[in-house]
């Protein structure tokens, strides 16, 4: 789709462009399901297990049935429904035993919200409380409860995943490149080290939200907060045995996901009721704790890493090994294992690799999809793991990268060969470290250190991240011209927040040749109304839609050609248009208004030509396939986007506090749609990468039961945690197939944002932080507990080096 166009060609590709949502959400007008009340609806409420693991002995729901307002209660033992979105292993409600503390045993829906949480607190449940397994390492031994004795019954997509029946395992990804025993053999320096980072929440603004009704003729309608209207429509008529015309959903302005809405939700539990109690429409909310514990979070992470490297410093062999917390159910989690699994190495050629990645049940709140579908997570790891092995064998870390950096020619984990339009991490990287001046202190850093006493490091981390999707993800856009000759936009991919319909107004504007003023995109999503799209998630939504309206614009103006050919006698290339009508080339004065032809042309004498002027566009990904269950070969990646972070840090050695002076981010976009808002994400994401950095994570108690379940105890940042200086850059190696050459950056920012700030304050302080959270305390015992670097390598015979096993942090 790429159009081999210099930028000054572009007239609203490139530039900046305002979002077609402002005024809706800063006016208040925008409508969001958390503000829709429907006639005769209910409210519900659910019963949480305050146990981690147990088998439910008895629920007795006489009282709260007698209490004022209550229409419906229902328990596991009622509904017999079974979801799951790669493997089908959850029940609407806890049935027989709970696996995870906060999960609902039994739900209410009652005539105000009021009389729901009184109904649910009245709710009696007898529990025999069992012995649960709390990290996933644990849930690997031997003798571990199992969390799914049933795993071999279930059902799951075989193509993709691997589940091991008997064990904790949910999915287990193996990727297998070169002579992994020969690289080592040949290695200078051996070098392995262990990783790790909690859960944490996606905290939106907007908590998960649903109304349901189940109407006559089991006809069911749903008003979500969801991402993607066709995944909830797919596995609820999955779940539920409905034919797909049988069920509508629609999505109107949604208050943020960041993944945690990509699947089905909150909206079976409301259907339930809503059949329960005769048709009624059942709205239901999650409060912020239930956030935390009822509904999915980002999964944990303990990764290994063991690598090979030459007396040059290059990388000769690397085995990765990812232990992934699913938590109780698979969810999501199988695919961030299998998406971390052919991306483990990172941005860099690694010739002979060994990965295995694991996807573990615990009994704890399951994992899904968070922004960077886990390449947040394991890039921690890799990106603190280059540092200390260019420490390791006396490198510095930056050229340690640039040597080992994917280039055109590399092969990827998976066997794809890296093409000049791929990207250019080489570029970010050393823009990154430009913009930071790493390497030295300018005078202005060298007497701010004299000042204040605080030792300032400069860090650098590199990413890449391919979209995470099946290889045969499709979408389609269509375009309808209204009467005066502006044109709706109709598609399902959803704008939470990240801005895509502004660069979906701007392709379609470029294409038509229309200003972006007449065109307008529909925010409200709707499966009975809208063409398909298979979900908003992964960074793909740009490309592939994108492709999509540029096909659609294509088509639109070939039956708009076909028209005014007709009513000029012309042939069709002799004609040429502009914002508001088709016309002959060699006699522009002779022509036919688009708002003429909008919905059919009218000739004098009354005869009508055409029609409604709509386009189509479908598009479909292009090259992809399955990977090879036992190597990982094959080609997963739409496209790769690559980047880099430079961070300037300044850290008290006395007390381990520390403040974000800098941050640099560049990114190699392809081109740049929207030169703003990819600076919007740029910012929001580096700041939430921030947060998982600095402060997010949940912590548990001996029994299971999540500690800090709200902003309480588990903090965010805010605007007053945005470090002095942000750089945002963009480097555009344009991508072939992208429209106008682009590709996505929605979730890139946050990636590789912890390492960065992990690797500048071990260049302050020299403390080695492999775990995150880094709160001020976790520097403070780093630098107490902190060695020279010859006290964790030891030289072998043949001039290797291999560092001590790290101790898993306490919770």
């Amino acid at each position: 789709m790429f159009d081999d166009k210099r930028p000054e060609e572009l007239a609203y590709v490139g530039r900046s462009s305002d979002r077609p949502d402002t005024m809706e959400k800063l006016t208040g007008e925008a409508t969001y399901v958390s503000d829709m009340r429907l006639p005769g609806m209910l409210h519900a409420q659910v019963k949480k297990s305050p146990h981690a693991r147990a088998r439910i002995v008895r629920i007795d729901t006489g009282k709260a049935a007698a209490m004022p307002g209550v229409r419906a209660i229902i328990t596991g033992d009622e509904v017999d429904v079974h979801i799951g979105l790669y493997i089908v292993d959850k029940y609407v409600l806890a049935k027989g035993e709970v696996r995870h503390y906060g999960e609902a045993v039994a739900a209410v829906a009652a005539d105000s919200l009021e009389e729901a949480r009184a109904a649910a607190d009245a709710i009696e449940v007898e529990y025999e409380v069992l012995p649960p397994v709390l990290h996933h390492m644990d849930a690997l031994k031997p003798d571990a409860p199992l969390v799914h004795p049933d795993l071999g019954s279930y059902g799951y997509v075989a193509a993709a995943f691997t589940p091991m029946p008997g064990t904790n395992i949910a999915n287990h990804t193996k990727l297998r490149k070169g002579d992994v025993d020969k690289g080592f053999a040949e290695a200078a320096y051996i070098v392995e080290r262990e990783y790790d980072c909690p859960s944490v929440q996606h905290v939106p603004m907007e908590t998960h939200v649903a109304i349901v009704q189940w109407g006559k003729g089991d006809r069911v309608s749903i008003w979500t907060s969801a991402q993607s209207p066709f995944t909830v429509r797919n596995l609820f008529c999955h779940a539920f045995g409905l034919a797909h015309a049988q069920v509508r959903v629609q999505i109107p302005y949604v208050g943020g996901g960041f993944g945690g809405k990509a699947g089905i939700g909150v909206e079976p539990l409301c259907a339930v009721l809503s059949r329960k109690a005769g048709g009624r429409p059942v709205k239901f909310q999650a409060t912020r704790e239930e956030e935390f514990s009822l509904l999915p979070c980002r999964s944990a992470l303990t990764y290994r890493i063991k690598t090979g490297v030459s007396a040059e410093g290059k990388i000769v062999a690397q085995q990765m090994t990812m232990y992934w917390d699913s938590g109780a159910y698979a969810d999501y989690a199988v695919n961030v294992t299998r998406a971390s699994g052919y991306s483990a190495s990172g941005p860099y050629e690694i010739p002979n690799a060994w990965v295995d990645a694991y996807t573990i049940y615990t009994n704890k709140p399951y994992g899904t999809a968070y922004r960077g579908f886990g390449h947040v997570e394991f890039h921690w790891a890799v990106e603190r793991h280059m540092e200390l092995v260019a420490q390791a064998i006396g490198m510095d870390p930056l050229l340690f990268r640039l040597k080992n950096a994917l280039r055109p020619g590399s092969k990827t984990l998976t066997g794809e060969t890296i093409q000049k339009n791929t990207g250019n991490v080489v570029a970010c990287i050393e823009d990154a470290a430009r913009r930071i001046h790493y390497g030295d202190l300018t005078p202005e850093e060298k007497e701010r250190q004299k000042q204040t006493g605080w030792k300032i490091g400069k860090g650098v981390a590199a990413l890449h991240k391919a979209p995470a999707m099946p290889p045969f993800t499709a979408t389609a856009v269509i375009l309808k011209m209204n009467e005066d000759g502006s044109v709706l936009v109709n598609l399902a991919l959803t704008d939470y927040g990240q801005g895509t319909y502004t660069s979906i107004r701007q392709i379609v504007a470029e294409r038509l040749g229309f200003p972006p003023k007449k065109i307008r995109v529909a925010f409200e999503n709707d499966t009975d109304r809208d063409p398909y799209d298979w979900q908003t998630v992964a960074s793909k939504g740009l490309v592939l839609s994108g492709n999509a309206a540029i096909l659609a614009a294509e088509d639109l103006l070939k039956n708009a050609y076909d028209v005014a050919a007709q009513a000029l006698h012309a042939n069709p290339r002799d004609l040429a248009h502009d914002g508001e009508r088709v016309f002959l080339r060699h006699h522009p004065d002779k022509g036919v208004s688009f708002s003429s032809m909008a919905v059919g042309l009218a000739l004098p004498n009354g005869n009508g030509i055409g029609g409604p002027l709509i386009g189509v566009g479908r598009y479909i990904a292009q090259g992809l396939s399955n990977l090879n269950k036992e190597t990982g070969e094959g080609t997963p990646a739409l496209d790769w986007t690559f980047g880099a972070h430079g961070m300037i840090v300044e850290v008290n050695e006395e007390s381990g506090e520390y403040r974000v002076l800098k941050v640099a981010s560049v990114y190699d976009v392809g081109r740049a749609i929207n030169p703003d808002m990819v600076r919007g994400q740029a910012i929001g994401g580096m700041m939430q990468g921030l947060g998982t950095a600095t402060c997010e994570g949940y912590i548990y108690d001996k029994d299971g039961r999540l500690l800090n379940p709200s902003f309480t105890d588990n903090k965010i940042p805010t605007a007053k945690d945005l470090p002095l200086e942000v750089e945002c850059a963009v480097v555009e190696t344009p991508q072939i197939d992208g429209p106008y050459g682009a590709r996505g950056v929605g979730e890139h920012s946050m990636i590789s944002v912890a390492p960065a700030l992990g690797n500048a304050i071990q260049k302050a302080t020299g403390a080695e932080l492999t775990h995150m959270p880094m709160r001020f305390e976790d520097v403070w015992r780093a630098l107490e507990n902190r060695e020279p670097i010859d006290n964790w390598i030891t030289k072998s015979p043949v001039g290797s080096c291999r560092s001590a096993p790290e101790a898993r942090p306490k919770e």
